[in-house]
């Protein structure tokens, strides 16, 4: 008989348990919960968050229902139901650009698994266990499904967007403690929906917290519907008519069972330092070094050539010239021309700065060029290489194999309690004691008996 893939990555879903899962995988959980609190509170005040938000409590609920009220919004600090929490958290959760991303997948995994895996865990009242088992769960289905559509599929699609349905359905559905032919169809009716389309980088539209609000949610909806009895495409992913078929020409099925249970896909996911499209910071990592190795100082810069793979061409190509906050942060040239001048591109730099006459006489100066050996490394390895030109007639070059944030270049846990005190500040989504308190409990989150509201809440229940 024929391997049936999409089976075979529900059952393991489904049937997951915390002992099997190694020790240091579950603090790394930990520190990923962590690093995306500090994303979504991070993304208070933005618009297309604060729209979400307003969204979600429009909707309801209006009254005390049995789920009214029962899941938090942390940017807004008001409670409502845990689907409508879910998008809205969600879709704060990717707009400043710090969340996690698994290299080879291409995918943000934290932005879609843990909206949903907080939601449901309030909502019934689960375990830290419970919780983090869930977010484990959902890590290695949804890499594993951006791993299976391949480079073909990242080209046109945002995986976070398409594969992030699966994820979230598979935390959720763990949360609700599907068998494994629910959690199928629970994988069924979120592949069916998974959306999601680079376009908008070209007019610096919002779509992109729309990509995870949904993502999410419609992972969310699809595990509940399973769990209610409805029914889903059983080959989603691989069959004739499934995601591969229509939106991949170099899909692998077997990576979407490769060493389940072995292999912590979980454990290769970085954290993203600088507050840019991960495309960009290969080339940025590698031009601080030549910047702290040779002491140069921007006006000494006559131009800066990056090499880099073809994804990023095309993701980062249609926003060389951005006009919003949002778009420079997918702009090569502004986030190198940012570090050059601050040796980090951080929320301050790009919220006072990316428009400024020198960063952007900078950005205009850098190129990007398709590089044999980045390319044939991408995506399971990210490297950085750049030369920077300087105007007396000397050449500098760079190299980055392993960018700051990678498992093997990864941050410490006071690294990313700073960076999400940096993120909270920025943003004014919470205040110093107020995010010391939250970090606490999310480092020890498998403690809690029963997940609470991590923020102290504005007011009553929508």
């Amino acid at each position: 008989m024929s391997t049936h893939y999409s089976a075979e990555l529900a059952q393991f879903a489904a049937e997951l348990k915390l002992d099997d899962i190694p020790h240091s995988v579950i603090a790394r959980t930990e520190d990923l919960f962590v690093d995306w609190f500090a994303s979504a509170i991070g993304g208070k005040g933005a618009a297309p968050v604060e729209i979400m938000a307003q969204f979600a409590q429009s909707m309801g609920p209006h009254q005390q229902t049995a789920l009214a009220g029962s899941a938090e919004i942390l940017v807004t600090r008001t409670s409502s139901s845990p689907f409508l929490a879910c998008l809205a958290n969600a879709a704060a959760s990717h707009v400043v650009e710090q969340d996690d991303v698994h290299n080879g997948s291409v995918f943000h995994p934290g932005t879609i698994v843990f909206p949903a895996a907080l939601a449901c865990a309030q909502a019934k009242q689960l375990s830290g266990e419970e919780l983090i088992t869930a977010a484990v769960v959902g890590y290695e289905v949804g890499i594993r499904v951006g791993e299976f559509l391949g480079r073909s599929h990242y080209k046109i699609f945002h995986t976070t967007g398409t594969a992030g349905t699966l994820a979230a359905a598979a935390t959720v559905g763990h949360l609700l403690n599907l068998n494994p032919e629910q959690m199928l169809h629970a994988f069924g009716s979120a592949g069916t929906q998974s959306a999601g389309l680079w376009e908008f980088l070209r007019d610096a539209a919002d779509s992109k917290q729309l990509h995870t609000a949904h993502a999410s949610a419609t992972g969310f909806m699809s595990a509940y519907l399973a769990k209610a009895g409805f029914t889903g495409a059983k080959k989603i992913l691989e069959g004739a008519q499934g995601l591969a078929a229509g939106m991949s020409s170099d899909a692998n099925p077997e990576k979407l069972i490769d060493r389940l249970g072995s292999r912590w896909c979980i454990a290769e996911t970085s954290f993203k330092y600088h507050a840019s499209c991960r495309h960009t910071h290969p080339a940025a990592d590698a031009l601080l070094q030549v910047l702290q190795k040779n002491s140069v100082q921007p006006q000494e810069i006559e131009r800066i050539e990056t090499f880099v793979h073809q994804g990023a061409i095309d993701v980062l190509g249609p926003a060389s010239k951005p006009s919003t906050l949002h778009q420079s942060k997918f702009s090569m040239g502004t986030v190198l021309a940012l570090v050059c001048k601050y040796h980090f591109a951080g929320l301050q730099e790009f919220a006072d700065h990316f428009h400024d006459s020198e960063i952007c006489a900078l950005r205009d100066r850098v190129t990007m060029t398709l590089d044999t050996e980045v390319d044939q490394a991408y995506p399971q390895r990210w490297i950085g290489k750049v030369k920077v030109h300087l105007k007396n007639g000397k050449t500098l070059d760079g190299r980055i194999d392993e960018p700051k944030g990678d498992p093997g270049n990864t941050l410490s846990r006071e690294e990313i309690q700073e960076k999400a005190l940096r993120l909270a500040a920025f943003s004014r989504g919470a205040t110093e004691i107020e995010m010391k308190d939250a970090i606490t409990l999310l480092f020890n989150i498998r403690q809690a008996k029963i997940i609470p509201f991590i923020l102290p809440q504005a007011g009553a229940s929508l």
